[in-house]
């Protein structure tokens, strides 16, 4: 098994799009990227942790690629909106894919300068591709949100 961190604005649904695709075995939401020691839901709000809401996602290679769960990321937000996804705002609703290798890292790279270079998208994407730091697992009642409590962010 593997591991892919991906930050997509609100973490609830982006873990909604990764969470059913065949090969994923499991998903998580937390905080990464920032430098407070357990951080807190509230503290991560704050704006003052540096951290971002992300979903880590195990996957099993031999199932699905990495390739294909940068594809989905992409597909999933708007990777060209600065510190924000829709109504949410702040450094903590940042895009970014958190490596965990140096394949990862060329993989994200190599997919990021393809679609900067296509012509989809109106703007230059702002998606930083940095190395993965401790994940913090967010609060229990974070975790599948809209699986328990219904609804959706409609990707």
């Amino acid at each position: 098994m593997e591991q892919a961190t991906f930050a997509a604005g609100c973490f609830w649904g982006v873990e909604d799009v990764f969470i059913s695709v065949p090969g994923v075995v499991s998903t998580r939401v937390g905080y990464i990227g920032g430098s407070r020691e357990l951080p807190t839901y509230h503290d991560v709000c704050s704006g003052m942790t540096g951290h971002a809401e992300a979903v880590e996602v195990t996957f099993d290679p031999a199932l699905i690629s990495y390739e294909k769960l940068l594809d989905i990321f992409w597909q999933c937000h708007d990777p060209t909106q600065l510190n924000r996804q829709g109504p949410d705002h702040g450094s903590q609703y940042r895009s970014a894919i958190f490596y965990h290798s140096t394949a990862q890292k060329l993989a994200a790279e190599d997919s990021l300068s393809r679609l900067n270079g296509s012509g989809q998208l109106r703007g230059r994407i702002v998606t930083e591709i940095v190395p993965a730091t401790t994940f913090w697992e967010a609060e229990d009642y974070h975790q599948k949100y809209h699986q328990k409590h219904g609804g959706g962010c409609g990707f």
